[in-house]
């Protein structure tokens, strides 16, 4: 299907990590070690290899080709909130930069170890603050930041209740990750993004420990919460993070459906969103994203489920494909779903059944390592993501497709674009871009730049969010200007150099030079 619609592609080989040719380190104050011991402190050149990227596009290609740039000089690995105060009173006086490092999975460059004006630079990798503290009675848990998605979700599910978050980076990320991107998981629709579920947190900046108070609510002024949540590590290191649970669900019941068309599907959409009756997963993609997921799905059972059923559907042609998944007390799933479903009819839309629901459940976090295959094959691949009111998002959904496809036909290397809708309100919604194409041999990095700049100057033209979910990091910064104004970026760098002062944390993020 690639090769009929892309062209040929050139498949590229990877270097081996020995073949990763990496500067010495640069030689740490011993105060360092002694901060945290010399166990915790790592030189080795995989340690930093592992910490010099996270997995955007320009980051794999860097990593694919051994040119990575640039390293930390360490990897410091802090146990406790007091060892991470005593670091960051250390890099201060010392002047060197800090980069907090949770899973590595930020597609935006939100961890490139990035020095700033200061000569060295360390990873701050927190994967040792893993504590677990559960009230029962208050349905909460207070977890350690370098608790990665499956070892926290675990830890509740010993005890019969569940986080319920499911971003596609689930396996890898981290709770700390989480709130320091404003991440939004597939169920977020049920369970709530994962900002909704925190209810206080705990950050070490260089000026001292920000931490707000464990109530489920406060009118005491701004939201301290809110400063830290979305914070990507420019502020400080969040060390703890006490999220809502929920009892685990007793029942799950996924199911796939079939709309007319994307403009029909989003107006379905829409008024499920807006009578209250959106199922906890509530996925809809466009014709290309359709037709793009039984090509590429090879006999994968998510393909042979969702062709099989949608073969059924003679009646049909084309059509646009939605996942819906519901979980919790199977009176309440079955409740829900009725509702969900007698809406879904009403607006046109056609029952697929549970088969090509429960494939896509089993195999939704698999998208990272098809993304790994293409690239091998040689063909650029992307993701980005956006969101607008109801009103305005079909002019969104336009803009940035257009833009995508133009820019890639200018590159010499024509793509495929699709989309779907990944989170609804009532409000509005978010839109999932990703585009495939052949990949210009050893001018990947200027591709992806003209392409993404087109996109990211679309988005802001048609006054949508730069990110609804990927957070800023370093790729997005330049937009911030749009995104908040002059006034807010003018508040937030105050907040910086006060929490900050020696503006060692995790330089060249979030905030535009």
């Amino acid at each position: 299907m690639l090769r009929s619609e892309l062209g040929e592609a050139e498949p590229v080989r990877r270097v081996e990590l020995d073949q990763v040719a990496i500067p010495a380190p640069r030689p740490l104050p011993d105060a360092i070690v002694e901060a945290v011991n010399a166990a915790s402190v790592l030189v080795a050149p995989e340690q930093r290899v592992r910490r010099a990227a996270g997995r955007s596009y320009p980051d794999l290609i860097r990593l694919r080709s051994g040119r990575v740039g640039g390293v930390p000089d360490a990897v410091v690995m802090p146990g406790t909130p007091e060892q991470v105060s005593a670091l960051l009173e250390i890099c201060s006086r010392e002047k060197i930069a800090v980069v907090p490092f949770g899973g590595g999975t930020s597609v935006v460059g939100g961890v490139d170890p990035v020095a700033g004006p200061h000569e060295r630079v360390i990873a701050l990798d927190l994967r040792r603050m893993r504590t677990v503290e559960i009230d029962r009675i208050s349905l909460t848990a207070t977890l350690g930041p370098g608790l990665r998605g499956p070892e926290a979700e675990g830890a509740v599910r010993a005890q019969g209740l569940t986080i319920g978050h499911y971003p596609q980076s689930f396996e890898y990320a981290t709770i700390g990750g989480f709130a320091a991107t404003r991440s939004a998981g597939q169920a977020s629709s049920g369970y709530g993004r994962f900002d909704e579920i925190v209810t206080s947190l705990a950050m070490v900046t260089p000026a001292g420990e920000l931490r707000t108070r464990a109530t489920p609510h406060t009118a005491a002024g701004p939201s301290l919460r809110e400063l830290a949540l979305g914070s990507e590590g420019v502020l400080g290191a969040i060390t703890e993070v006490t999220v809502r649970v929920r009892p685990a669900p007793e029942a799950r019941r996924y199911e796939a459906w079939m709309a007319p068309d994307f403009a029909s599907g989003r107006e379905l959409i829409r008024s499920l969103a807006q009578a209250d009756a959106l199922p906890d997963v509530t996925r809809l993609s466009d014709e290309a994203e359709t037709r793009v997921s039984l090509g590429l799905a090879g006999t994968s059972g998510f393909k042979r489920a969702l062709l099989g059923a949608y073969l059924g559907l003679r009646r049909r042609r084309g059509g646009c494909l939605v996942i819906c998944g519901w979980e919790g007390e199977r009176e309440s799933v079955d409740r829900r779903r009725a509702l969900s479903a007698r809406l879904l009819r009403r607006g046109g839309g056609a029952a697929l059944g549970e088969a090509p629901g429960r494939a896509w459940e089993r195999s939704r976090f698999e998208g990272p390592y098809l993304r790994d295959e293409l690239m091998d094959l040689g063909y650029l691949v992307e993701t980005l993501e956006t969101a607008h009111t109801w009103s305005r998002l079909e002019r969104l959904y336009r803009a940035v497709g257009e833009a995508l496809e133009s820019a890639l036909r200018a590159q010499g290397t024509p793509g495929i674009v699709i989309c779907h809708l990944s989170h609804a309100y009532r409000d509005g919604a978010s839109l999932y871009f990703t585009l495939i194409a052949r990949s210009r041999r050893g001018e990947e990095l200027a591709q992806w730049r003209a392409v993404k700049a087109a996109a990211c100057e679309a988005i802001v033209a048609a006054r949508g969010t730069i990110t609804h979910h990927h957070a800023i990091g370093r790729d997005h910064a330049p937009y911030m200007p749009a995104e908040v104004g002059e006034t807010g970026l003018e508040a937030l760098r105050a907040i910086k150099r006060r929490l900050d002062p020696a503006g060692i944390m995790n330089p060249g993020k979030l905030l535009p030079e």
